[in-house]
């Protein structure tokens, strides 16, 4: 029997996967008590007609919560593998969802959420330790977190310990802030003083050739991939798992995305983490009609 256990910070999809995991087969318990998590399991392993199931657990269960270590220790004391899914996000998209849901924090007892969510955050620091699989949804699309759960509780693919998300964007519009990284590429010419190519943008070829036609282009291309797979290694060993890399021009329509798609397709390369392309600004300037 393949046992998961879900936990995580309130707000994070906890709900949301174990719906996931029940509509693919699993059998699906949510918050139960800590302490009859070992009988549960065993009752689960010794029937047949039961191949997969997943417990969610959070900082809901009160004070039985600081048992869950013992629980564990008892699922290997009679022998029950299980695994660990901890989903979490960043701070400021917790407090967004829970002021767009109107909910309280489990853990606020009549304060503001931030003070609910750091109060949660230490309570699970332990078992966020003990976790294979952590999850940040901070930047996930629903389909994106289905997408992630099927691939390694429905098809049995390999976890990726970190998600890099490249980003384009253009600097008259801001710089991201939830980057981690950000690089400018305004030293590259710019096709925006060329009528043919103004119109278009880096996914289009004739400016992905101008652009790439450049050596510098390639060369920046070789430093930054040089760089990453120097750093992500490093962020995943003081345990980062989500990192966002942002490259922008000046409106994010042509050298930014030429780039970010680029680089995008290089490091599909190194199949041990996860990428993800995306374009913020793609689009603004023909919204503002220029």
């Amino acid at each position: 029997m393949r046992f998961v256990i879900v936990t995580g910070l309130s707000g994070a999809g906890k709900s949301t996967t174990l719906n996931f995991l029940e509509d693919s087969g699993y059998y699906c318990v949510d918050n139960m008590p800590v302490q009859m998590i070992p009988e549960f399991a065993k009752l689960l392993s010794e029937n047949v007609e039961i191949e997969r199931a997943a417990l969610g657990i959070d900082a809901r269960t009160g004070s039985g919560f600081d048992e869950l270590e013992n629980a564990l220790a008892k699922l290997n004391e009679i022998g029950i593998e299980y695994e660990i899914l901890f989903l979490e996000s960043d701070d400021s998209v917790l407090v967004k969802r829970y002021k767009e849901t109107r909910r309280l924090h489990p853990l606020a007892f009549g304060e503001r959420v931030e003070v609910g969510i750091r109060r949660e955050r230490e309570k699970l620091s332990n078992i966020k330790k003990l976790s294979g699989h952590i999850i940040d949804t901070s930047r996930m699309l629903t389909r994106d977190l289905k997408a992630e759960i099927d691939k390694i509780f429905v098809n049995d693919q390999s976890f990726k310990n970190i998600y890099v998300t490249i980003l384009s964007f253009g600097f008259k519009y801001g710089i991201p802030t939830d980057a981690d990284l950000v690089f400018d590429v305004r030293f590259l010419p710019n096709p925006y003083y060329h009528d043919d190519l103004r119109p278009l943008t880096g996914l289009d070829r004739p400016v992905a050739d101008f652009v790439m036609s450049n050596a510098e282009a390639g060369e920046f291309l070789d430093k930054i991939e040089d760089l990453l797979a120097f750093l992500i290694p490093n962020y995943i060993s003081e345990g980062k798992n989500q990192l966002v890399v942002a490259i922008g021009c000046t409106g994010g329509k042509h050298r930014s995305i030429t780039l970010a798609s680029a680089l995008y397709e290089r490091m599909a390369k190194y199949e041990d983490y996860g990428f993800k392309l995306e374009h913020r600004d793609f689009g603004k300037d023909a919204a503002r009609g220029k």
